[in-house]
């Protein structure tokens, strides 16, 4: 059987849209580049970003609980979107949708995004950029997911999940389900890349959201330990050797 790449998925904003590539650079020991490279801080974080801050902004990785994530609050998982002409464009099914710059319209997302985000939680304070991505892991890792074990997945489950709620970087699609659950410690290529598989991933309950209405749609964490004993869904990995990749790519394990 004949793996190749599927999906590449960037999502410039922690928590908050997602944008398809159809190709991406990625150098050694980096992560996949523009991704996760903003994210909304909450009041809440802001005294650990004032631990780590140079000049206003965090000049170091922070953890995922100063931020805010579709694990406290689930209709940012319906948030679609990415760069579009130099500005980051989103929409939900809930708002207008919205067209900022980044570096300067940053208030503009937190209006945007404050009806969506639950009353009783810390408050969006501000929009970062990241000295460090803002990913999950403090470690420079590119996530990799599935396509046969979803597929798996919304067949035991009887129902479409679909690829948004995940929030992946690479999607493969021609292995066994399950099959990238066996394949830590070794190397795969993508193309002319080389990555080496380091971890699982384990899952939160955000992915109980459904990407499309941002309602809880489904018991997820649940549902993974009881078809497959764990929570884990897709793995890490570490670029080795850098280089293009473009959808289509074969993999080779």
């Amino acid at each position: 059987m004949t793996a190749h790449l599927a999906h590449i998925r960037r999502h410039p904003i922690k928590s908050v849209g997602g944008e398809d590539l159809g190709q991406i650079a990625l150098q050694a020991a980096r992560r996949l580049p523009g991704d996760r490279e903003w994210a909304v801080l909450t009041e809440a974080g802001e005294r650990h970003a004032r631990k780590s801050q140079s000049d206003g902004e965090p000049d170091r990785w922070m953890p995922k609980t100063q931020f805010l994530r579709g694990v406290t609050g689930h209709a940012l998982q319906a948030v679609k979107g990415g760069w579009q002409d130099r500005r980051i464009s989103l929409t939900h099914p809930d708002r207008p949708a919205l067209s900022f710059d980044p570096v300067t319209e940053g208030a503009a997302l937190l209006d945007w995004l404050r009806p969506l985000w639950p009353g009783d939680a810390s408050p969006a304070s501000r929009l970062v950029r990241g000295a460090a991505i803002w990913t999950d892991s403090k470690w420079p890792w590119i996530s990799i997911l599935s396509l046969d074990s979803l597929a798996d997945l919304e067949t035991r489950m009887g129902q479409q999940i679909g690829i948004d709620r995940w929030r992946g970087n690479l999607w493969l699609k021609g292995l066994p389900p399950q099959a990238e659950a066996d394949l830590i410690g070794q190397v795969i290529h993508i193309g002319s890349v080389e990555l080496r598989i380091t971890d699982h991933i384990t899952r939160c309950d955000a992915t109980s959201a459904n990407s499309e209405t941002g309602s809880r749609d489904c018991q997820m964490l649940d549902r993974l330990q009881e078809f497959y004993g764990h929570t884990n869904f897709g793995i890490f990995a570490e670029v080795v050797t850098g280089g293009t990749i473009q959808i289509g790519d074969e993999v080779r394990l």
